[in-house]
């Protein structure tokens, strides 16, 4: 396993991002372990799947998690506003950093991680194979 760091910068799209710099490296599996950061436009999907909630306000990062594979990221973030209210959701595009987000993320090497239909929750959930071993 490796690791990976970079910044999101101002006005970037925070998704975006990360899943840019996840193709152009190539990580097929990797686990998103830390974020520092603030966005200036918040944005992500509700638990139900289908509700989008947006907030223009500066907002912190105070947590970002989840995994990435090559058919797309399953990562939740929370953040917490000037009033000191923290919420959150499933990562989506739109979140745009304010200042910066420091990105860290676990490459797991030796891995492949897909989506499949799962019929008890109706959504495509993880499927980790360990590949290359005998």
């Amino acid at each position: 396993m490796n690791t990976e760091c970079f910044r999101v910068l101002p006005g970037q799209d925070l998704a975006e991002t990360i899943e840019r710099y996840c193709a152009e490296r190539q990580i097929q599996a990797a686990a998103v372990v830390a974020c520092a950061g603030c966005l200036s436009l918040v944005r992500f999907r509700m638990a139900d799947g289908v509700t989008i909630y947006e907030k223009q306000a500066d907002a912190e990062i105070v947590s970002l998690s989840g995994t990435i594979s090559e058919q797309g990221m399953h990562v939740h973030i929370s953040v917490c506003d000037q009033d000191l209210h923290t919420f959150g959701g499933h990562l989506t595009s739109g979140c745009l950093v304010n200042t910066t987000a420091e990105i860290v993320l676990l490459r797991l090497d030796g891995w492949r991680l897909t989506r499949k239909p799962d019929p008890l929750t109706g959504y495509d959930e993880l499927n980790a194979e360990r590949i290359g071993e005998a």
